[in-house]
């Protein structure tokens, strides 16, 4: 934070919006654990698929779709509460030597883009879950796990996070620029 100023939008108190930031910060709450478990047992999935083919010498053909499906849920589902906490990778030279307005519209113009980016990969992520559904599509390994449970991960995490993205733009224009100095 420099200058005084906070890029994470304001809270909103009540109304509507209030009861969405309050839904979207218990699913964002409910979903973490759930994700640090994948990232464990993708760890897990690894570390038994080396030493069972190291000192065993038993081939597993499972072990990296396996990991993989457990990395893209934690990674997809996890995003929305990244995006809530403002966690992500930003580069705050510029924030620094703006006016705390003209940082508020920059970041109004960043998350109108950054959402209309994640409204259409979730849409993207979507059809692909549908045609994996209806086609009955799996991977081309031999262990051939259905391609709905990838996309679908995909589609709920980008989903939950363009909702976000939403918030925070919905929180800032509704907020008055004096409302948005530091918490």
């Amino acid at each position: 934070m420099t200058h005084g100023f906070d890029p994470r939008p304001p809270k909103a108190a009540g109304g509507l919006l209030g009861l969405l930031e309050r839904a979207m910060h218990f699913t964002n709450q409910a979903i973490l654990v759930p994700c640090m478990l994948a990232l464990l047992a993708a760890a897990g999935v690894l570390t038994y698929s080396v030493l069972a083919r190291y000192f065993f010498k038993i081939p597993t053909d499972w072990q990296d779709e396996a990991a993989v499906f457990l990395l893209v849920g934690a990674t997809f589902l996890s995003g929305a509460y990244l995006q809530s906490v403002r966690g992500h990778i930003g580069i705050e030279a510029m924030s620094g030597l703006l006016p705390a307005a003209i940082n508020r519209w920059r970041l109004i113009v960043v998350d109108a883009i950054s959402a209309a980016f994640c409204l259409f990969f979730s849409w993207k992520s979507w059809t692909l879950l549908h045609e994996a559904w209806s086609e009955g599509q799996t991977t081309s390994s031999s262990w051939s796990p259905p391609l709905w449970i990838p996309y679908s991960l995909m589609a709920v995490g980008m989903s939950l996070v363009a909702l976000q993205l939403l918030l925070h733009l919905a929180a800032r224009l509704a907020a008055s620029p004096a409302n948005e100095g530091p918490r």
